[in-house]
């Protein structure tokens, strides 16, 4: 009995390291990210910013440039503000624009994976509001700034930077990389909760004053069955919306395209949308 139990335990264990394992989850075995970002010539820094009664961090880089530019605010995936997260913040700055990627999760610790989800997931839509808004405030204070703000995220980060597009006028785009379209903050969480907000939540679009620019992965139809509708309501009320599927990409093919052991569709997918990416920055005021 004791035998059995006990190899009963060891596949619950090994079952859990495959799944920690996955290349599209484990969002922390990023070795590669780091070297990379180690390496890189541009200026990064860690700020803390105010919001509220709380202190948070946040992650900026500079571009090498004798002009001021637009800052890009960059919104982490579910798993937290990882080396990836740092180093794309890096790679918009080697395309010219100053990137900062505010911690939500400022303060708080979680051991793995699952624990930056859970601690993601028990985020309020104010909190996330207004730490957001503090990183704006910052951003458009920056001396090197011009003034042109915008938005980017990734994963959750990705529905995040949509619903966020609907919270600031300052913006002046936003790109939302394989993240559920056309929810407000409230109903994007709603999602990870124990409540899901009925369709009608998503209609709430008529605040979004810059065009939104959406990137997806062809087999991800969890997210990508919310294009539709959205793409149906901003239409409706007159915004622009242009979203793109990446043929044979996967959820998370910035990263995973990123990664060393890519697959093809993936890396294809990751190349295809930094050439469409850098044509957009290029034309930020």
């Amino acid at each position: 009995m004791k035998q059995g139990y006990a190899r009963g335990r060891f596949l619950d264990a090994m079952l859990v390291a495959i799944i920690m394992c996955d290349p599209i989850c484990n969002a922390q075995a990023q070795n590669w990210a780091k070297e990379r970002l180690n390496k890189s010539p541009r200026h990064g820094e860690w700020v803390d910013l105010k919001s509220g009664e709380r202190t948070i961090k946040a992650f900026v880089v500079y571009p090498e440039r004798k002009e001021k530019t637009p800052v890009v605010l960059v919104v982490h995936e579910i798993f937290g503000l990882t080396d990836w997260v740092r180093g794309i913040c890096d790679q918009l700055a080697e395309n010219g624009v100053i990137a900062i990627a505010p911690d939500l999760l400022s303060g708080q610790t979680y051991s793995d994976v699952d624990g930056a989800r859970k601690a993601i997931s028990a985020l309020t839509p104010e909190q996330i509001k207004a730490d957001l808004d503090a990183a704006s405030d910052y951003a458009l204070k920056i001396p090197a700034s011009n003034g042109t703000l915008a938005v980017c995220g990734f994963c959750w980060g990705g529905g995040v930077a949509f619903a966020y597009a609907n919270e600031n006028p300052k913006l002046q785009a936003a790109y939302s990389f394989y993240g559920l379209a056309g929810l407000t903050l409230s109903g994007l969480m709603g999602q990870y909760g124990d409540i899901r907000p009925a369709p009608e939540e998503a209609s709430k679009v008529a605040n979004i004053s810059c065009p939104v620019y959406g990137f997806y992965g062809e087999n991800d139809e969890r997210v990508n069955a919310t294009i539709p509708k959205a793409e149906e309501l901003m239409k409706a009320a007159g915004k622009k919306y242009e979203p793109v599927i990446y043929k044979g990409a996967g959820h998370g093919f910035m990263r995973e395209g990123e990664s060393p052991t890519a697959s093809e569709a993936n890396k294809k997918a990751r190349d295809d949308a930094w050439a469409r990416w850098k044509t957009l920055l290029k034309q930020l005021p």
